[in-house]
């Protein structure tokens, strides 16, 4: 299932060529009608024989993911001026980790007390919601490029990744992220032999843990724009990564004899798991903000796209590995070294950022005629 969800990935620079081709509001309505009716097709699930259908729905989700992003990257930058791009992305973030708490509690429900037919006509019903909302959204969108300006179709597809190679500051904050994500995959999986080995408890507690970092989550979603603001985006990443190292440590630190035991460990891991929800918006918010500041306004689907695909081949490889060497390896020592590695990351950034790194106003500008470089070389 979830490499069925992130699967969608390889298509995210044809998927980010097209929120910059198009209307970004007009495709954002239709790629949720879409998934609407793709949804739909959880009703014909009778049994193991129709396993293809959750996965076809899967895929269509995690198509619909990559757009959303690609495309909603570009709509706020087309709606806000550079110095409330910070606020506002860390609002999005944080009424999406707040639904990350409450909406698997309501699904539960719906499967539980009516079954999955009403799980999917629940899915089907808020994702039509949302295509209607957007279209109340009113925005004056940046015209897309002509067609004489595209070039070929790998000159057009390539744009977001030459663009973020381009500046320095955004590639050194996209790089360190994709190396820290390249391990914490690896905790994803060690976390349920956490629970199991470490603490003794039932898997259900799973949930207890993600609402604990889903409540860290929205603090740092609402505390990411004032942070930004004081430290710079590129300390705003490494402080958000530090959050992250610290709670792998908590859960290997049982490999001190004087930490041994589930009390004890409980203890260590249920703050530092708090702490890491914060800091994953502080990444984030940080990292979108200065995309969408230092890149053009028809270049941010494609920017946004090339983003998300240098980010998520790393983490899904890594859970993939960490599914396997849970098997084989004690977890503890697996999230030794995923902590070092992503402290690794954190100091990368806490060393080279500072305060007055923060791109400001007139940036998309030098951005964009960067952009018009590139277009007049010869290809």
């Amino acid at each position: 299932m979830f490499l069925a969800l992130g699967l969608p990935i390889v298509f995210s620079p044809l998927v980010g060529t097209l929120a910059d081709r198009f209307e970004r509001r007009r495709l954002l309505v239709a790629g949720n009608a879409l998934s609407a009716g793709s949804a739909l097709l959880l009703l014909l699930v009778a049994g193991p024989g129709d396993l293809w259908l959750i996965y076809a729905v899967a895929f269509s989700y995690g198509l619909l993911g990559i757009l959303n992003g690609a495309a909603q990257s570009g709509l706020v930058r087309d709606m806000l001026d550079d110095e409330h791009l910070d606020s506002a992305n860390g609002m999005l973030s944080t009424i999406d980790q707040g639904l990350r708490i409450f909406t698997p509690l309501l699904g539960a429900a719906l499967y539980t007390v009516w079954g999955g037919d009403a799980l999917a006509l629940g899915v089907a019903g808020v994702l039509l919601l949302t295509a209607l909302l957007l279209l109340t959204v009113s925005v004056q969108e940046s015209a897309p490029e002509a067609a004489s300006e595209r070039g070929g179709f790998w000159h057009e597809n390539s744009a977001g990744f030459r663009h973020l190679v381009r500046i320095p500051l955004l590639w050194r904050m996209v790089l360190v992220t994709a190396t820290a994500l390249g391990v914490i995959g690896m905790f994803d999986s060690a976390l349920f032999e956490l629970i199991d080995k470490g603490l003794g408890l039932e898997p259900a507690f799973f949930g207890v843990l993600m609402s604990l970092q889903g409540a860290g989550s929205i603090l740092g979603g609402l505390t990411a724009a004032t942070l930004m603001r004081r430290a710079g985006p590129g300390r705003a990443v490494g402080l958000g990564l530090a959050l992250v190292a610290l709670a792998a440590f908590a859960a290997a630190s049982d490999l001190v004899p004087l930490v041994a035991g589930p009390g004890l460990l409980l203890a260590f891991v249920i703050p530092a798991l708090f702490l890491a929800g914060v800091g994953v918006p502080w990444i984030f918010v940080a990292l979108v903000t200065t995309r969408q500041r230092m890149t053009p306004a028809r270049l941010q689907g494609r920017a946004a796209a090339a983003t998300n695909l240098v980010l998520n081949v790393p983490q899904l490889a890594s859970i993939a590995a960490g599914a396997l060497l849970v098997a084989v390896v004690d977890y503890r020592w697996l999230m030794l070294v995923a902590g070092t590695v992503v402290a690794a990351c954190a100091l990368a950034m806490l060393r080279r950022g500072h305060p007055g790194a923060v791109p400001g106003p007139g940036v998309p500008d030098t951005a964009a005629a960067a952009a018009g470089e590139e277009r007049q070389r010869p290809r």
